[in-house]
């Protein structure tokens, strides 16, 4: 446990428990419903970083807290980092969303994401895990990018296009569209759906059982897997990020004070 207990309480956005080498990560603010903010945007890859580099994990399960995965964005945060410099501030973003999906994408033991409710923002991160379940009320929505004026290119032009197809995909990233849990299934988009009660308990049996092989093939396994996601991500992020960041410069930021912005819920209304 020595490896774990360096790290576990180091992510302010993230609660860390393992068991019999599974380990559970969710995704919480304030021990209630996520909300995406830049600290977090920030966070993530180290984390994974973390966790790819401890030799106890063996498989992990990452999940949300409440009733919702990523359904609240703390817009006010990003402005604030932009304020202090914009370019160092547009540098920094850029970096870190590159780092939290390669990251993921290096943890090199198998990673189950259990998506607890509806996920509509940094929706692509999830959709990298080997397996993904969902809950029946689970729907997946891109609302912080064009839908608000921004580019989608920070990792959900290369997810949506290619579990979708390239029209089907567009048509998800321009339009707002919304796809629920049943309809994802059908599109391949996640591997199971089920009642809310059984999510955590479906996932923690995968896990276990994985957990039982040898790490030298939970390893190879997770990189044999994930050689493609690489492969489009080396060819398709570093443009689409450029893109965003390129777009974003030419947008006039507005004269208020960020810290006076809370964290956005992006299914109010809805």
């Amino acid at each position: 446990m020595a490896d774990l207990e360096r790290y576990a309480n180091k992510y302010e956005n993230c609660k860390l428990e393992r068991r019999d080498g599974v380990l559970q990560v969710t995704l919480h603010t304030g021990g209630g419903p996520f909300a995406f903010s830049e600290p977090a945007h920030h966070d993530l890859g180290l984390l994974f970083y973390d966790i790819s580099d401890d030799p106890e994990n063996k498989v992990v399960i990452l999940t949300g807290s409440g009733d919702r995965f990523c359904a609240d964005f703390d817009f006010g945060s990003f402005m604030g980092v932009l304020g202090r410099n914009h370019a160092e501030g547009t540098y920094r973003i850029r970096n870190d969303g590159r780092r939290m999906l390669a990251a993921f994408l290096d943890i090199d033991i198998p990673v189950i994401a259990a998506i607890n409710g509806p996920v509509v923002a940094h929706s692509e991160l999830p959709l990298l895990a080997d397996v993904v379940l969902a809950t029946e009320d689970t729907f997946f929505q891109d609302a912080t990018h064009f839908m608000i004026g921004a580019v989608p290119g920070d990792g959900v032009h290369t997810v949506w296009t290619t579990l979708l197809g390239l029209n089907r995909g567009r048509y998800f990233l321009l339009t707002g569209q919304k796809i629920a849990a049943r309809e994802a299934l059908d599109l391949g988009v996640v591997g199971e759906v089920l009642p809310r009660e059984s999510l955590l308990t479906r996932a923690w049996e995968l896990a276990q059982h994985w957990a039982r092989l040898p790490r030298p093939t939970l390893s190879s396994t997770r990189h044999a897997l994930t050689y493609e996601w690489k492969r489009l991500f080396t060819q398709q992020l570093h443009n689409g990020l450029t893109e965003e960041m390129l777009a974003g410069a030419f947008s006039t930021p507005p004269e208020i004070d960020p810290k006076t912005i809370p964290p956005v819920d992006l299914l109010a209304g809805r």
